[in-house]
């Protein structure tokens, strides 16, 4: 299964995340380089830190991996999907906002947001309803107490 994770990563959010806006930037006509600006590397380190994170997290606690020929046998409610429901696809925006400040392109920041609103289609039409079918009454209490994007600010 290590095998099929690992090949899940690299053909889904590896192409998304990584080849395709690389290609974007070095296509780009009147590219002007990476930036100089080092939180930029942050920013693409701190999203790829996620992605893997979650990535683990659908492998060790879903037993299964981010892809939909393999997907988790296990409701997936640890880690940082404590926090949202669908903190592997932040990350990759995360990765993608990255690489659009470190190359100053605007075109990878269309292109992430682009990918957003792809995510979004597909958490709604696809993924919730395959996750209310597979995991019933699980998912619903999950889906009730976790956000679908964004963690939720907790009064002091």
């Amino acid at each position: 299964m290590l095998w099929r994770a690992l090949l899940a990563f690299l053909a889904l959010p590896g192409i998304v995340a990584f080849a395709v806006p690389l290609w974007l930037a070095w296509s780009e006509p009147g590219r002007r380089g990476a930036a100089r600006w080092p939180a930029a590397w942050l920013v693409v380190l701190a999203g790829a830190s996620l992605l893997l994170w979650c990535v683990r997290e659908f492998y060790v606690a879903g037993r299964g991996t981010l892809a939909p020929w393999s997907p988790p046998r296990s409701l997936v409610t640890s880690g940082p999907y404590r926090l949202s429901r669908n903190p592997m696809y932040i990350g990759v925006i995360v990765v993608l906002l990255g690489w659009a400040a470190l190359f100053r392109s605007r075109t990878l920041l269309g292109y992430a947001l682009a990918v957003a609103i792809a995510f979004h289609l597909r958490v709604q039409s696809s993924e919730e309803p395959w996750a209310r079918r597979t995991f019933g009454a699980d998912w619903e209490d999950y889906r009730a107490r976790v956000p679908r994007w964004l963690p939720r600010l907790r009064k002091s």
